[in-house]
């Protein structure tokens, strides 16, 4: 019987031993892939991928998987060097297209050091005009003035929002595409990228996390090393492709409600 006990304890002492080193090494693993996290500032961004160009996109629509693509539009963004308020910057002008007719236009001007906005305006077919000058620290809805004493909704909380981003570095989430080209690209990293879309929503830090990397296949059986950067929330989930050599977005995959959205970007179009 004392063997026994002996025995039986000593196995014991061995399993907690075991148990403990397993539980150790696994905690150990954890933390060695566990994502590091990078709040996006002025310091970390490297604006040396900007380059003046002209880029266009093929976006369009599935209503469930297997669904004939649909909402086809054409974007053409458009990336020049000027001066603004005696500072080098980008001027960034894009256009969408969709079956018949022009959608949708902005003119953005960025710092040309760390991409902070000095200006953005934008036009839609269907919601009007907007103005934001960060420099001047004024703004327009429609040509109406916004200021701290206009009661009227829309015009009030945008004017609020628009507040809240000038005391902050804050990168303007109408330029995802080309604020991505900027970031700090490593293995198991989540970015948190301080958005302001100008007149939808106040600032808010965002969440971006490199998931790995894929080969994209592109023409002539060519293959692009990209890294693959996902963005989720509730009902939404994106992927975008970004080439590492050149940090170009080529390729997003959206999911949203059942429905899908695709974004790719074209080598040529007139």
């Amino acid at each position: 019987t004392k063997s026994y006990f002996l025995n039986t304890h000593t196995k014991q002492k061995i399993m907690k031993i075991t148990t403990s080193f397993f539980a150790s090494l696994l905690l150990a693993l954890s933390a060695f892939t566990q994502n590091d996290t990078i709040t996006i500032n002025a310091s970390n961004v490297n604006t040396k991928f900007i380059k003046p160009s002209n880029n266009r996109y093929l976006v369009y629509f599935k209503m469930k998987e297997n669904a004939p693509r649909t909402f086809v539009q054409f974007w053409t963004r458009s990336i020049d060097t000027t001066t603004y308020n005696n500072t080098k910057a980008f001027k960034i002008t894009q256009s969408w297209e969709d079956k018949d007719s022009i959608m949708h236009t902005t003119n953005s001007i960025v710092d040309a050091n760390n991409f902070t906005s000095f200006y953005h305006n934008s036009w839609w077919k269907a919601k009007g005009s907007s103005e934001y000058n960060f420099i001047a620290k004024q703004a327009k809805i429609d040509n109406i003035e916004l200021n701290n004493y206009d009661t009227a909704k829309l015009r009030k909380l945008a004017w609020e929002n628009f507040k809240q981003s000038w005391n902050s570095y804050n990168l303007n989430w109408h330029l995802d595409l080309e604020v991505f080209s900027i970031l700090p690209y490593k293995n198991n990293v989540t970015f948190l990228i301080p958005y302001y879309d100008p007149g939808f929503g106040a600032p808010k830090n965002v969440a971006y996390t490199v998931i790995g990397s894929d080969k994209l296949v592109v023409y002539d059986k060519k293959y692009i090393d990209c890294w693959l950067l996902q963005h989720e929330d509730k009902g939404n989930k994106e992927i975008f492709w970004i080439s590492k050599k050149t940090q170009e977005v080529l390729k997003l995959e959206q999911t949203f409600g059942g429905r899908f959205r695709y974004k790719i970007k074209l080598a040529y179009s007139n």
